[in-house]
């Protein structure tokens, strides 16, 4: 089933329950060395509907994190629920205009909303539909499997996608790595013209 959800689907999921992790994590570890650009696209530039089930790891130093997440996208909106041991953390509503979220008391306060869209859409939107919001110093770059996002000659942010069901996400700017596996929980479509 997951052969028939685009690759690009399964892999934007993983880069938002990264970005979650990353956050929290982001805490413990030092500043960032760059401030990644905001991306803020539209939920129907997606171009497809989807529903997944991720699994979570985040990486950061010698820490690992597991989390559960569910991403739903249509043509209006984009939503996440981000869980661990069973309890919501985190949910992300962006209707393209808005972002919302509700978190619980326990998650840190360096779990950012806007850092999980940013990464989730720079897995899973298309490379133009990015290219065109990034500032003139940035830029994204294809490399095989990899999404990379540079910045005066680095990378600073890349997914890579070796199979149809992982994502692998590195944030160099905060200082984070993701792994994640997907499960399809509803066919995907194209979006209502």
């Amino acid at each position: 089933m997951l052969e028939a959800l685009p690759g690009a689907a399964r892999r934007g999921l993983t880069i938002i329950l990264l970005c979650l992790f990353l956050a929290g994590c982001a805490a413990l570890s030092p500043r960032p060395r760059q401030a990644l650009p905001p991306l803020r696209l539209a939920p129907k530039a997606l171009g497809y509907e989807l529903a997944l089930q991720q699994q979570l790891r985040f990486h950061f130093g010698p820490h690992t994190r597991t989390l559960d997440a569910m991403l739903e996208v249509d043509a209006h909106e984009v939503r996440l629920l981000v869980q661990a041991m069973g309890q919501a953390g985190v949910r992300v509503l962006w209707d393209g205009q808005t972002l919302q979220q509700q978190r619980a008391d326990w998650l840190p306060a360096s779990v950012r909303a806007e850092r999980v869209l940013d990464d989730l859409q720079f897995a899973l939107w298309p490379v133009d539909e990015i290219r065109a919001v990034l500032p003139p110093e940035w830029s994204v770059r294809l490399n095989g499997p990899t999404r990379e996002l540079i910045h005066a000659g680095a990378v600073w942010l890349s997914v890579t996608h070796p199979g149809a069901e992982h994502m692998h996400l590195v944030n160099r700017a905060e200082g984070y790595a993701l792994d994640i596996d997907s499960i399809e929980t509803d066919d995907t479509r194209p979006m209502p013209p």
